[in-house]
């Protein structure tokens, strides 16, 4: 055997007792009358010592010689250690070494193997399997899999039964474009891989599977946005015979489960809002509760005072800053700056400082008096010692740009703890959103997503105005997952593809199949599906997936340890019936 125990196993019960251990030297210390090793695996480190009284010279020799990340194989007695180590499980004891082989040599790593690196991520990424050896991606790891476990044990005694379903599939439009598969065997056909198991889960529950999960990588071929991945993991889960407040029930109840067992965090309140309260409040639709800020729309106490900027403007709105007024004039400037970055695209800011005496300055007295200033205070919520911020311009940019805003103060102000968790209901999408580039209205979630109940008629007359039976949840200003009651008769689906610009031919050829499923008694159903990664990491403290991820892509969608994407040779191509016609 290569080993008796692990090298984060052995404590002072087994001093005395002959062992055998196997890893990766972690790092060497050589005196010269004695060396100390330090052997690390996945469980931990044990500290090996060699000394020149007690060792053979031969293997002394050895001992000096070894390099970081070596993978040896030592047998020795386990001793008490003279100067014991507190900060890990096995710091009072060592082991004599009495036997040693090395299992395999390593040449030196491009970045230093522990928690805090000298790697940056590129190289870290090149070199995956090293950066796994590291304990924060490792324990990541583990974490995940903690969590994956959870969820499983969760559902399976819920009654859901866990079912896989295709990676082959039908490329049908569902918002991002697909990933193809060309098929060898079907000359010019293609398959795609799915960007949800959406279709498939409906046909179970016209199957009569009644509750059904499944943990599965999904796929999009979308340009990739900070932290995004081309291949994500959901955990996908549809019920029949529900309702959307049997549904919310089901999935709280995981997620307490979730946050007490992984996170002993005990949650009682999901807070429920509706979309255009979320927007109107946070200018988002996944708003973070565990800090105040709400947004205060100033149009009636702000506009026609002869300032033009906020006369033009659709929407004038602002936050209160707590403390804020303690920010100096050079501080804030660099928010100005901030907010006109890019990246947010605001043309600028207007402040106001709430004194401690109840007196006001702005950055535009010129137009406002101190009644106007403290009816902005009163329409924020700001108090004394506050600053009051101010963005304004056209309703739904402006919104997301002090939705920018307001995060960006939260994290500079401490008030986004990781150890707190704030979960959120936010119910009532709209159903269809407008595309100005196709001049059409297209489904916010999927086509799939039944309209809320009493709303269907609204379609004919008012489609922007139709509330889906959609819902998601959100956690600490992430959403973690979403869904919806589906529409479950073949009459209203064939309705809704209708006004999503659908032919009659177009809708059969893409979803025919389901189509002719709801003809044999498709019950009502609908359900959620998590991000697997994003819930991780949150559930971890923290809002970056890739650590959470094995082997993840960087942001243009590369792997870049394999090379992947890559080109094919030109025999694959002809099997394929495939021609390359690449722009110059």
């Amino acid at each position: 055997m290569y080993r008796s125990h692990t090298c984060g196993e052995l404590r002072a019960s087994h001093i005395d007792t002959e062992v055998t251990l196997s890893g990766w030297v972690q790092k060497s210390r050589d005196k010269g009358f004695i060396v100390w090793v330090d052997l690390r695996d996945r469980y931990g480190i044990t500290q090996l010592v060699f000394d020149e009284e007690r060792t053979p010279k031969a293997m002394m020799e050895k001992a000096q010689n070894l390099g970081r990340e070596f993978v040896i194989q030592v047998t020795g007695t386990v001793i008490e250690r003279a100067s014991k180590n507190p900060n890990i499980p096995t710091g009072d004891v060592e082991i004599l070494v009495s036997k040693m082989d090395i299992l395999n040599e390593s040449v030196l790593p491009p970045f230093t193997i522990e928690d805090k690196t000298d790697g940056g991520e590129d190289i870290r990424m090149k070199y995956r399997y090293l950066d796994i050896r590291r304990n924060p991606v490792k324990n990541s790891l583990i974490f995940r899999h903690k969590v994956t476990q959870e969820v499983r044990n969760y559902l399976s005694n819920d009654g859901f039964i866990e079912v896989e379903t295709p990676y082959l599939i039908k490329s049908t439009p569902e918002g991002a474009r697909d990933f193809v598969v060309p098929s060898r065997m079907n000359e010019g056909e293609f398959y795609a891989l799915p960007q949800s198991p959406q279709t498939f889960k409906q046909l179970l529950m016209v199957g009569g599977m009644d509750k059904y999960f499944q943990i599965v990588k999904c796929f999009r071929d979308e340009d990739l946005r900070a932290d995004r991945q081309p291949e994500f993991t959901q955990i996908d889960c549809e019920m029949a015979f529900v309702e959307q407040e049997d549904i919310l029930n089901a999935f709280e109840g995981l997620t307490r489960h979730l946050l007490k067992e992984v996170n002993g965090v005990e949650i009682n309140e999901f807070p429920r809002m509706l979309y255009d309260d979320a927007m109107r409040l946070y200018g988002n639709d996944k708003p973070d509760i565990r800090f105040g800020m709400e947004f205060g729309e100033l149009n009636d106490v702000a506009q026609h005072k002869d300032f033009g900027v906020f006369n033009s403007a659709e929407l004038v709105v602002g936050i209160a800053v707590p403390g804020g007024n303690s920010y100096t004039r050079k501080e804030i400037d660099k928010l100005i700056d901030w907010v006109k970055r890019p990246q947010v695209g605001a043309l600028g800011m207007v402040y106001s400082r709430c004194n401690d005496d109840g007196s006001y300055k702005s950055s535009v007295d010129k137009f406002y008096n101190q009644d106007d200033l403290a009816k902005w205070a009163e329409k924020t919520g700001a108090k004394p010692g506050d600053l009051v911020c101010v963005l304004s311009g056209d309703k739904n940019k402006v919104r997301a740009q002090l939705s920018a805003l307001r995060m960006e103060l939260a994290e500079r102000l401490g008030l986004r703890k990781p150890n707190e968790f704030a979960p959120l209901w936010v119910l009532d999408f709209p159903l269809l959103e407008w595309d100005e580039e196709t001049e059409r209205y297209h489904a916010m979630h999927h086509p799939f997503t039944s309209p809320k109940p009493g709303q269907l008629e609204l379609l004919a007359t008012n489609p922007g105005e139709v509330k889906a039976n959609a819902y998601d949840l959100v956690l600490n200003g992430n959403e973690i997952g979403g869904g919806s009651i589906r529409i479950h008769d073949k009459k209203t689906q064939a309705l809704m593809f209708d006004y999503l610009g659908f032919t009659e031919e177009e809708a059969k050829e893409q979803f025919g199949f389901l189509m002719n499923a709801f003809e044999y008694g498709a019950p009502p159903h609908g359900g959620l599906a998590f991000g697997l990664d994003r819930l991780v990491a949150i559930l971890g403290g923290q809002e970056t997936i890739r650590d959470f991820i094995a082997f993840p892509k960087n942001n243009s969608g590369r792997d870049v340890m394999i090379d992947a994407p890559a080109p094919l040779d030109n025999k694959q191509l002809e099997e394929l019936s495939l021609k390359l016609n690449l722009k110059s």
